[in-house]
């Protein structure tokens, strides 16, 4: 497999665990000037690679593409089932002191913005990992799949992801040049196997939290 331009996280038979750069759209779309990792992936594989879920194009972290049509089908339902736990990093502004959840639900408000409202169950638990004055790092597990959903949870707490182009109070906020979300785990069990994957974060978003006192 040609994976010169993948940051491949791991690959067996069934699928395939990309680590992506933040501004690199997953699905083709309009006014892209890089190719999506959707066609990198099936480039590389020689043939399709099935779309299992999406992350934001400013987000950064694991994506998991399926390698056949029977295992698409059992990772979404994974996914659908609440049967994938995800675990995601995210700087957010200001100081946020305690762990805690958030359980409201979103529904799109047009040009696409997401908000609370009278629409689908949504569901958000974060912990504190660290803090300083302007910043803090928590690791966020959204139990349910909504469009932007860790984002504007964080922003209903007055806590918005920094450099966050949407809902952040500066657009983006704090001047940081990457939205600070970042896939960085994901565990499940597909067919008797279990599975923990996880990337890291790079140096973009290593840079900016030290830039707030913050490590991981």
């Amino acid at each position: 497999m040609d994976t010169a331009r993948l940051r491949v996280v791991y690959e067996d038979g069934r699928i395939l665990a990309v680590d992506k750069p933040a501004g690199q759209a997953v699905i083709p779309g309009r006014g892209l000037a890089e190719e999506p990792l959707s066609l990198q992936a099936s480039r590389a594989l020689g043939g399709k690679a099935f779309v299992v879920h999406r992350l934001d194009r400013g987000a950064s972290g694991l994506v998991i593409f399926a390698k056949d049509a029977a295992t698409h089908r059992d990772l979404s339902l994974l996914f659908e089932g609440r049967r994938m736990h995800k675990l995601y990093l995210a700087l957010v502004q200001g100081s946020l002191e305690a762990d805690g959840a958030v359980d409201q639900p979103l529904r799109a408000f047009g040009s696409g913005r997401m908000g609370l409202g009278v629409g689908k169950a949504s569901l958000t638990r974060y912990r504190v990992l660290e803090r300083a004055e302007q910043a803090s790092l928590l690791e966020a597990a959204p139990e349910t799949g909504r469009r932007h959903q860790i984002r504007v949870h964080l922003h209903s707490l007055g806590h918005p992801i920094l450099g966050d182009p949407l809902y952040g109070q500066d657009r983006p906020v704090g001047g940081v040049g990457r939205l600070m979300l970042h896939a960085w785990r994901l565990d499940f069990e597909l067919h008797r196997a279990h599975y923990r994957l996880c990337a890291p974060p790079g140096g973009d978003f290593l840079g900016v939290l030290g830039r707030y006192g913050l490590s991981i």
